[in-house]
């Protein structure tokens, strides 16, 4: 099971955000405390400055893009690709961080900074990889925090086609698995490519409410 940090010292809290208002809050820091207090106030860090350098933004997009269970859509193509890859959980967590920061990638936004504290949070049990390989090699996967019922997806990436879609697919199974209808896959913002897996908008409030039911729910077996 999870080991829980100590406690952070910032009062962090969403209550003071416009409708529509994503950037919440400025500054703060990495510790493992705060952190997991951020996500269980519906906030996630990224930096502000070029690829995601200091001053450290809390972000509580509105609307937020989550997925619900049942929600995943998985094209014939998809399933097509799937059938080279194999799965796994949790045996190469650096290894996808550095996937998602690769330097090339357009947006970036991983610093050192973020890789240390997620390493951090993975060796007490909170930060989790979903890893796509073929064969001996990582073609793809995702991380992010699983705190009760709660997956914060944090960022994916693939090498291969189709990678990153199956680490999502991987995930629903993972999270829905026991039917539980409080647990929630929250993916920060609905991209055009996420749409197309099945990740809706909602409202901030509505997420909030949904939060709350699902971090009482339990930690999906995967990530227990």
């Amino acid at each position: 099971m999870p080991v829980e940090p100590p406690p952070t010292a910032w009062d962090l809290r969403v209550s003071a955000a416009e409708p529509g208002e994503d950037l919440v809050g400025v500054g703060a820091d990495l510790e493992p405390g705060t952190i997991l207090a951020a996500y269980r106030a519906g906030m996630f860090p990224m930096g502000l400055g070029d690829n995601g350098t200091d001053p450290m933004g809390w972000w509580c997009p509105d609307p937020r893009g989550v997925l619900l269970p049942g929600g995943f859509h998985a094209s014939r193509s998809l399933r097509r690709s799937a059938r080279s890859m194999e799965v796994r959980v949790d045996t190469a967590f650096a290894d996808v961080v550095r996937g998602c920061a690769a330097p090339q990638r357009r947006g970036r936004w991983i610093t050192p900074a973020v890789l240390t504290a997620y390493t951090r949070l993975h060796e007490l049990g909170w930060a989790h990889s979903v890893e796509v390989w073929q064969g001996p090699d990582l073609v793809g996967g995702l991380y992010g925090l699983a705190i009760g019922g709660l997956f914060a997806g944090e960022s994916m990436f693939h090498r291969a086609t189709d990678a990153s879609k199956v680490a999502v697919w991987a995930l629903t199974d993972l999270v829905f698995a026991d039917g539980d209808p409080c647990r929630l896959i929250d993916v920060q913002w609905r991209t055009r490519h996420l749409a197309t897996l099945g990740v809706v908008e909602t409202s901030r409030a509505d997420y909030l409410a949904r939060l709350e039911r699902a971090l009482l729910a339990e930690l999906p077996p995967a990530f227990a």
